[in-house]
């Protein structure tokens, strides 16, 4: 309830090639429900206000992901996690997991090797490699529909695929400079292809809420570079995990990428995470990836009951 407000709650900051990770670790109220979508349907309806007061202004910013660590509900998985950002609760991230990751193993808490993670999306695991990088093993992925063509107000008409890699994406190939100095730009076009596509319900109602640009790598050990948008409306400074394992399924779907084959994506700001996939028992794709996060910080966020901004600035 709204009046359930901690006085304080302590965080571990990192970054996983480049995008911000802040997972809590004391001081969130107990989360309800017998299933990780259940518990974060509980945090959405009944904890939203933590969710502001934590990622963003003035303790945060729009680029933080929060990841709240739940016991688990799986027999074999450490904990669960939900995660969330500043505008919405997400079914699985990728750079967030490796974030969780690396936060635990700071915390003395987890050692090199395999462990299961239980998220809204569904049970994921991940391993600790001995050079610091972590090995994620994604929920499966799926190509939902290709050349998906979509109007977009003063732009006109943009051809995409959907895919699914744990959140739902919009991939599309436009002729734009995918470039740090264009993110302003490439922030609004994808805000307007974002918004086109609520507006017209393509892809059979495909609940899409992030979109991807691809386009050229600017480095040789990459085969493409990304921008992608957030479904808070802030970009990813990583190359996106789930964005990373949508792309992965579509390319199989079009005969580019086979099972067992590496895919390298470099994100907008030049980092990277190699990929790939593998067939699962039932003939589902199995997305992995590979990247590296730091712990960037310890904090005791405090809520003082008279900071009037201490549920966050509202659209901030």
């Amino acid at each position: 309830m709204i009046d359930e407000v901690p006085l304080v709650i302590r965080v571990v900051d990192s970054h996983t090639e480049g995008e911000p990770t802040r997972v809590i670790v004391d001081g969130w109220p107990e989360v309800e429900g017998r299933t990780m979508e259940e518990r974060r349907e509980y945090m959405r309806q009944q904890h939203d206000h933590l969710r502001r007061a934590v990622v963003c202004e003035p303790r945060g910013h729009s680029a933080i992901v929060g990841a709240l660590l739940t016991p688990p509900v799986n027999a074999g998985s450490l904990c669960g996690i939900v995660f969330f950002n500043n505008g919405t609760y997400l079914g699985m991230c990728g750079h967030g997991l490796i974030g969780v990751v690396r936060t635990l193993e700071h915390l003395g808490r987890l050692r090199p090797g395999v462990v299961r993670f239980d998220t809204p999306a569904g049970v994921v695991s991940a391993e600790l490699n001995g050079d610091g990088s972590v090995t994620i093993d994604n929920v499966p992925s799926r190509c939902h529909a290709l050349d998906v063509a979509v109007d977009v107000p003063e732009f006109g008409t943009v051809t995409g695929d959907v895919g699914y890699g744990g959140n739902w994406f919009f991939i599309t190939h436009l002729d734009v400079s995918l470039e740090m100095s264009n993110v302003n730009a490439l922030t609004r076009l994808t805000q307007s292809i974002q918004d086109a596509i609520d507006a017209a319900r393509v892809a059979g109602g495909a609940p899409i809420d992030h979109i991807e640009l691809s386009g050229p790598p600017t480095r040789d050990d990459a085969d493409a570079r990304n921008f992608v948008l957030c479904s808070g409306g802030e970009y990813d400074r990583s190359p996106c995990g789930t964005g990373t394992s949508a792309t992965m399924a579509v390319l199989h779907a079009r005969g580019r990428l086979a099972a067992g084959e590496e895919w390298r994506q470099e994100s907008i700001t030049g980092s990277r995470f190699v990929g790939w996939l593998t067939e699962g028992a039932n003939g589902e794709l199995l997305p992995h990836i590979r990247g590296t996060a730091y712990v960037t910080g310890e904090a005791t966020l405090r809520f003082d009951p008279d900071d009037p901004f201490r549920l966050g600035i509202e659209g901030a």
